[in-house]
């Protein structure tokens, strides 16, 4: 009985060395390879990364300050992506239509690079640096915030983070 309980944990052990390993996104960590072409595509650029879906109010309000956001900080080196985590692509096409987003929308309708990252808010957004680190972490969106959020992006990129 013993040697079977030895036996079991020696095989659980090792099925949780192969699971896939989850990552709480937080700043200071590099960020794992989501699997997303949008976000491959801006390697060596500082990216913000917001994760979204079209059932959340918040996001909605984020989406034209992320407008703003890329039309200023654009020619300094920023490149947003918003990624998408509907199930459904219709239901971020009708999003888009009423929100429109002039910055790069990436789609995860199954939500693997939200898991990767436990994400559990929406919307969660990051900045990430040219070198793939993780430099702040903002989760929610209030637009009382969205000065000071702007101010640690703009000194994160200066590298006063």
């Amino acid at each position: 009985m013993l040697m079977n309980l030895k036996l079991f944990h020696i095989a659980l052990i090792a099925l949780l060395i192969q699971a896939s390993p989850v990552w709480a996104v937080e700043a200071g960590k590099p960020l794992p390879d989501l699997g997303l072409a949008e976000v491959q595509k801006t390697k060596g650029q500082y990216i913000y990364i917001d994760y979204w879906a079209s059932w959340c109010g918040p996001c909605r309000q984020s989406f034209p300050w992320m407008n703003s956001l890329q039309a200023k900080l654009g020619p300094k080196g920023l490149k947003v992506v918003a990624v998408n985590v509907d199930a459904k692509r219709a239901d971020a096409d009708k999003f888009l239509l009423h929100t429109p987003a002039q910055f790069t929308i990436a789609y995860d309708p199954q939500g693997e690079s939200a898991k990767k990252l436990a994400i559990k808010t929406m919307p969660t957004s990051m900045l990430v640096s040219p070198e793939g680190r993780v430099l702040l972490v903002h989760s929610g969106f209030r637009a009382e915030e969205t000065l000071q959020l702007e101010a640690k992006i703009t000194a994160a990129m200066a590298g006063g983070n």
